[in-house]
């Protein structure tokens, strides 16, 4: 194998895979240390639990090592990770004398695996590929960033996580066919409609081409959360209860094990004891009554919404949904039965295909890094805000809209920037990612969170901190100034800035100065795009 390093750091499992030359594919790798073997189409799979653990004497223990030492109901062991880094989760928690986010804790997760995969591989200075979900804001990918920077890997690329399963169905791809690839993983829900071309110019003779796509913060971990819920309310109890605090990790590590179960099993069976009190908490589950579960969080309509999405913006580029050849299940959660039998009910049972629901993106992106090429549309609205003196407050002007493909050849968008008083130098550009607005909901939802002793409780999610999560300042603490000489005058039209998009998804600016006609900026890249 080459040195050609991906990995898939998931909200449930991490996996990590090199590109194999010989068989041209992405072979998914054991790290001794903190890998498990699953079966898969009764073949080995190694996959690595996205769990760390912070022990009392100060070791961590990670993957594995949390799982074979029965630590995975501990109050100090983090999971959901990725779920939580998505959220821009503000919990953390207090262990011994310090705090710990999720960020915190994710860091030193991806890292160690990072680190260990470069010297049992001996991976060099070469770029290694991440994925990233679909809805991923920028400040995810400058948290990647850190990460392999911290890991000695600061060399990577991105792709996001269903274009890189379309890639990982490998020997199912065919050019000149279109796919839909939904993904159901542990956090996060994604479709994307693609397109595999003919490329003679590269090495693979392939690429891929997005047509579509949508996703959203739904997953394995949202199914956990609202069995827990009906634990609650079968029981009678509060997340509030003391006892039930005690005994809530291991709760919430029962409701994982119903849900796996129900996908296998018609009914199963849920158990927890007190150790304190000795009090038993128990509770059964059809696979019916999960299915009704899942129905009253409407989850059935979030997947024909994300599929709808997807499959209008493919349509919007010329592509019907009869175009699609296969539609390619990814992810643990596509294993729930009610889940592949809606994907059949929708697009007919012979074009959905199950073939690799675990390993598929970690292969794709290993494909990818090998030099399949890949072209790809921007998932969000970028934004400038500004001041409205009418309404008396700030208000936003798009300047990429979603779906823009790149990099551009010609201005995505314009705009003159004003001074807003006399004598004004510094004229700044406030630069905001947006995300889908319409799904701030007007009653208030509710998310599984865990206390700063690291029991788990329900948190409703108030409409202000939903409208947080449905946009970012990107560049909130490196303002992008335009300087004017002489200074402006309040009201003036003083710049013309026009905005590109670079083959590495940089947002460039060109600026002219109206009044001196001076270029002042050119192509100068100020944010990284999603």
């Amino acid at each position: 194998m080459s040195g050609r390093l991906a990995v898939d750091f998931g909200t449930s499992n991490t996996l990590v895979a090199l590109w194999d030359e010989t068989a041209q594919e992405g072979i998914p790798v054991s790290l001794p240390e903190f890998s498990r073997l699953i079966r898969q189409d009764n073949q080995p799979l190694p996959i690595i639990p996205s769990v760390i653990h912070y022990a009392s004497d100060g070791r961590q223990w990670i993957g594995e090592q949390v799982m074979a030492n029965g630590l995975y109901p501990s109050e100090r062991t983090f999971r959901w990770m990725k779920r939580y880094i998505s959220l821009r989760s503000p919990i953390r928690l207090r262990l011994d004398d310090r705090t710990i986010s999720h960020f915190d804790a994710g860091q030193a997760f991806l890292s160690a695996i990072l680190k260990v995969a470069r010297e049992e591989y001996a991976i060099g200075d070469e770029e290694i590929a991440l994925t990233v979900p679909v809805e991923a804001f920028e400040y995810y990918e400058n948290w990647l960033d850190g990460v392999a920077e911290a890991a000695g890997l600061p060399r990577f690329r991105l792709i996001d996580e269903p274009s890189a399963a379309a890639l990982g169905y490998g020997a199912y791809i065919l050019p000149g066919n279109v796919y839909m690839i939904f993904d159901f993983g542990g956090g996060t829900m994604h479709a994307a409609v693609v397109i595999i071309e003919e490329d003679h110019t590269a090495g693979s003779g392939r690429r891929c081409r997005v047509l579509g796509k949508a996703g959203k913060d739904i997953g394995g971990a949202s199914l956990d959360q609202w069995l827990f819920q009906e634990v609650l309310r079968r029981t009678g109890r509060s997340d509030v209860d003391e006892d039930i605090r005690r005994v809530s990790n291991s709760l919430l590590v029962e409701c994982e094990r119903v849900k796996e179960a129900l996908s296998f099993a018609e009914s199963a069976d849920l158990m927890v004891m007190d150790p304190d009190s000795g009090r038993l908490f128990a509770a059964d589950f059809t696979r019916s009554q999960f299915e009704q579960i899942l129905d009253e969080h409407n989850l059935y309509t979030d997947i024909d919404h994300i599929l709808r999405s997807a499959l209008n913006a493919a349509r919007d580029r010329g592509y019907a949904e009869e175009a699609i050849r296969d539609v390619l299940l990814v992810g643990g959660s596509s294993q729930i039965p009610s889940v592949q039998r809606v994907m059949r009910q929708i697009f007919g049972k012979e074009r959905v295909r199950f073939d690799r629901p675990l390993d598929a993106v970690v292969r794709g992106a290993a494909a990818f890094i090998a030099g399949i090429d890949f072209f790809d549309y921007i998932q969000h609205d970028y934004a400038i805000r500004y001041v409205n003196p009418q309404a008396g407050g700030y208000e936003f002007r798009t300047i990429i809209p979603h779906g823009t493909p790149y990099p551009t050849h010609a201005p995505v968008s314009r705009l003159i920037v004003k001074a807003s008083y006399d004598g004004q130098t510094r004229l700044g550009l406030a630069i905001f990612e947006m995300g889908d607005l319409r799904r701030v909901h007007s009653s208030t939802p509710v998310e599984l969170v865990f206390d700063p002793s690291g029991a788990a409780r329900l948190m409703q999610v108030s409409h202000d901190e939903q409208e947080r999560r449905s946009s970012f300042w990107m560049n909130e603490n490196n303002l992008t100034f335009l300087v004017a000489d002489p200074p402006a005058r309040q009201g003036e039209n003083r710049f013309e800035v026009e905005f590109n998009i670079d083959v590495n998804k940089r947002l460039l600016i060109t600026a002219r100065d109206v009044q001196t006609q001076r270029l002042v900026a050119s192509d100068f890249p100020v944010v990284k795009l999603t």
